[in-house]
């Protein structure tokens, strides 16, 4: 769910409720997701609504709790608190963050959203601190108890570390829409029992939703074309060259990010080839698309399907969205 018009929101959130989806992601660009789902909450009832993923570097782990709180109250206990990093570059580019060692500043945040969600409240809290953080919370009180003592809590992750912390602190991991099904069985479950293992807790405490590029069309090529541009601008950042090599895009990795540094968006388009995008992206007729999606997420407890966005025409986005309502939703 992305900011529109009120009315336009609306009405697509109550159209996928009655469709039977299970929960609504806002994803954070620049501006906070939370905006977006207190304008849904109100006209849904049943839908869960997840910041997917809010930046949670970029604003006091406070700011966070209470954001996620006042929503969980609207909502009348429907949030879900996706956050994660970002690029080291947004955080400290755009927004003037402190980015750190990514996987020690979200577990501290992580840690002191927990501490306010459940006692924020009491009055018991005085001071949270931590290397990145340091919050003065004697004189704090929430104006009303939580809606839940506990909210849960979704961290994304490509590599390794970040999916065994996921199951390590949070409630549940959302896969990266870059992944493949070779990277999936051979790096992401066994990152999962890693972080399970440390927390003492058994697979079935904890949610893995699996994000998937998907273009339902009979015309593979026009499909394979229009998912380009999407997956191009994903593999724009620096940081993910090392995920490429390992699953042998390396080259077309380094090709689109140095487009990208240059700012030449054509030929970023032009370095990812067909082998990229389908290793990357499900593509094809909508019952070869099911078997394949459901082989991905064989795994999984719930999958969030991707349109292909970039570079389409938003009739063209419709009519893809329109295609996987009609392939997996009642």
């Amino acid at each position: 769910m992305m900011p529109m018009p009120g009315a336009n929101l609306v009405g697509i959130a109550q159209s996928l409720e009655a469709a039977g989806v299970e929960g609504l992601w806002a994803p954070q660009m620049f501006g906070a997701p939370f905006t977006t789902l207190a304008a849904v909450a109100p006209a849904t009832q049943r839908v869960k609504l997840g910041t997917g993923i809010a930046l949670a570097f970029v604003r006091s782990p406070l700011e966070t709790a209470c954001s996620a709180i006042d929503l969980d109250l609207v909502s009348d206990g429907r949030v879900v608190l996706g956050l994660g990093s970002s690029a080291q570059s947004q955080v400290e580019g755009s927004f003037g963050s402190v980015y750190g060692k990514p996987l020690a500043h979200m577990r501290e945040i992580v840690g002191m959203i927990r501490a306010i969600v459940t006692k924020g409240h009491s009055g018991e809290l005085t001071e949270l601190g931590g290397d990145y953080h340091r919050l003065d919370l004697s004189h704090f009180r929430l104006l009303h108890p939580p809606v839940r003592a506990h909210i849960p809590i979704i961290l994304p992750a490509l590599f390794q570390k970040a999916s065994t912390q996921a199951a390590e602190i949070a409630d549940g991991l959302l896969g990266h829409p870059l992944w493949n099904d070779a990277w999936i069985d051979r790096e992401v479950m066994p990152a999962i029992k890693a972080g399970l293992d440390l927390s003492g807790r058994a697979r079935d405490a904890f949610t893995l939703n699996i994000s998937i590029f998907t273009a339902i069309s009979d015309d593979r090529r026009e499909a394979t074309d229009d998912c380009r541009a999407t997956i191009a601008y994903y593999s724009q950042s620096p940081q993910y060259l090392r995920y490429f090599q390992e699953i042998g895009f390396g080259r077309e990795a380094a090709a689109i990010q140095a487009a990208f540094a240059r700012g030449d968006y054509q030929a970023m388009t032009a370095a990812c080839t067909d082998a990229m995008v389908n290793s990357i992206a499900i593509i094809g007729p909508r019952d070869e698309v099911r078997d394949r999606v459901a082989q991905r997420a064989a795994q999984a407890d719930a999958i969030t399907p991707v349109i292909p966005h970039y570079g389409l025409s938003p009739e063209k986005s419709a009519i893809y969205g329109q295609r996987i309502a009609d392939a997996f939703y009642d």
